[in-house]
């Protein structure tokens, strides 16, 4: 499978010690120069630049001279969405709303940081409750309702997790 990447997803994940999991999940995973560029950011955690600067092979950046003028989109989403649709990506992660309704607009499926990493638990990669107890120690926002409704379904699964 074949999976283009935004920042958002990237940081946390990395914040979370989660990032491990996308290579099991989606195998291929590229990210636009433009995102690496967002990530080394000063204002970005030094924990994710630290890892930017020696990312793992399976992370493929690559450039694009066409960046979609979507919206009010950054550099980074744009790319992203437009680096899917030249690579006839499998899905798009993305967790920015805008973004997200541009990209399925195209037609480019969408999967956010949630979703991945309930997609991971489901595996047995990780542990759904952990991970997101980790996520409320970052900038990351989501309503207790989806978070509990998740845990809920991962916990009907009944399968031992990491």
């Amino acid at each position: 499978m074949k999976v283009v990447t935004d920042a958002s997803l990237l940081n946390y994940l990395v914040l979370i010690d989660a990032e491990h999991v996308l290579l099991t999940l989606f195998g291929e995973v590229i990210v636009p120069r433009e995102v690496i560029d967002e990530l080394n950011h000063l204002r970005t955690p030094a924990k994710v630049r630290e890892w930017v600067s020696a990312r793992p092979t399976w992370l493929r950046v690559k450039s694009t001279s066409s960046a979609l003028p979507v919206g009010n989109l950054g550099l980074g989403e744009s790319a992203a969405i437009a680096i899917a649709l030249a690579e006839s990506a499998d899905a798009l992660l993305i967790d920015e709303r805008d973004g997200t309704t541009a990209a399925r607009r195209l037609g480019i499926k969408t999967v956010g940081t949630l979703a991945v990493l309930a997609m991971a638990a489901e595996k047995g990669l990780l542990n759904l409750e952990a991970a997101f107890a980790a996520l409320k120690d970052t900038s990351f926002r989501a309503t207790p309702s989806l978070l509990d409704a998740l845990l809920a379904v991962d916990r009907q699964r009944g399968k031992p997790q990491p």
